[in-house]
């Protein structure tokens, strides 16, 4: 069933979740439009880019189309022009049967014309456009107008769904389906007694300087503890800053950006994983990290926080810990009950148990193309 696979930028290398779909779903049948492309196509799939320079005449139509596509879909971010001329005809020469567009609001662009095209669409809600996107009500409204264009929905954590609903925001054809990870590759190696490792961007929703203030308390009187940090982002600079004032500089190392074959690795020997998630100002979520179902599927025991998705996969005192949002003398004990714990080797071991049961992305992308099956038939 040749699809059209719709995301904001082509080629990320970190979007596994999105890689995947393009390479494989139904067989790889598949082509990319994308908002903006950056010169990498690895899987050498036919692309349209929707933000190319517009023509005269359309800049000097644009007010009118603008205004138009607000008053009725309450979203300006819709084609027109020779922008929706030449998407027609790439779906059309494509022969595209079926639009699934990866976030929320790559939909609010695509539906309208998927309807007029009498194409199928879908879409996949992930985090932050099912919180952050929604803290105005024109957004919140223009979903209220997208969700009878739609022929599904699917999610990666109920969490989003019911945020959505809490707006509503609602599909009758809604679907939890967790991106998952490919337990083939992410494995446990031999387990560095001791290590911790915490992946992801230096920004406010990770709160990484409270799991490194976490780890830094927790860890003072156990001069062999590690934690390893990979990432960047804005707040890299203070937590290095904050690590030296802590005096765990010697057992803290930051990694930067790397490879996902370098988070696979560190991910294989280490012992915990952390991740203090948390709600942004501006509201914004995860939906259910990558990088924690990877983690277990590693054997890697988490110590986390009761946010988005996240207790979705942990259970509690099983394959982890979790805290509230913003509890830091509870991160802080969570981590250290981790390390003094008895059982990690069998919390380990139902951590990959429950890895290769409800996330093995094989198993989880047969159940998406299954169920857009169903739906249209």
């Amino acid at each position: 069933m040749r699809t059209a696979i719709v995301t904001g930028e082509y080629h990320i290398g970190g979007e596994t979740f999105i890689n995947r779909h393009i390479q494989h779903l139904f067989g790889g049948d598949t082509v990319v439009v994308c908002g903006r492309f950056h010169g990498s196509n690895p899987y050498d799939k036919a692309w349209f880019a929707r933000r190319e320079r517009p023509t005269t005449t359309d800049l000097l139509t644009a007010p009118y189309w603008m205004m138009r596509n607000r008053i009725l879909h309450n979203t300006s971010r819709l084609p027109f022009g020779r922008a929706k001329r030449d998407l027609t005809t790439f779906l059309r020469d494509q022969k595209v049967e079926l639009i699934l567009a990866e976030f929320g609001t790559q939909a609010l662009a695509m539906a309208p014309l998927a309807n007029e095209l009498d194409l199928p669409i879908f879409t996949y809600f992930r985090g932050t456009d099912a919180s952050k996107a929604i803290q105005t009500e024109r957004m919140r409204e223009a979903y209220r107008r997208m969700m009878p264009r739609l022929a599904g929905v699917f999610s990666v954590s109920q969490f989003l769904l019911d945020n959505l609903a809490r707006h509503d925001i609602r599909h009758p054809d809604s679907v939890v389906i967790p991106s998952g990870v490919d337990v083939r590759r992410f494995v446990p190696g031999q387990k560095q007694p001791l290590s911790c490792l915490a992946v992801g961007r230096f920004v406010e929703k990770k709160a990484p300087l409270t799991t490194l203030r976490s780890f830094a308390e927790a860890t003072r009187d156990l001069p062999h503890a590690r934690l390893d940090f990979i990432g960047d982002g804005p707040l890299l600079a203070p937590a290095q800053a904050l690590a030296e004032e802590l005096g765990a500089k010697e057992r803290v190392i930051f990694h930067g950006s790397q490879p996902h074959d370098f988070v696979r690795g560190k991910l294989a020997t280490a012992q915990f994983f952390l991740q203090h998630s948390i709600t942004a100002a501006n509201g914004n979520t995860e939906g259910l990290p990558t990088a924690i179902q990877e983690a277990m599927a590693c054997g890697c025991i988490t110590v986390s926080t009761r946010h988005a998705g996240i207790p979705e996969a942990i259970d509690e005192g099983k394959t982890g810990w979790l805290v509230e949002e913003h509890d830091a003398d509870g991160f802080t004990t969570a981590i250290g009950r981790a390390m003094q714990a008895t059982d990690t080797g069998e919390m380990a071991s139902l951590a990959r148990r429950v890895a290769e049961e409800r996330f093995d992305n094989d198993v989880l992308l047969k159940k998406l193309e299954t169920h857009i099956r169903a739906t249209l038939a």
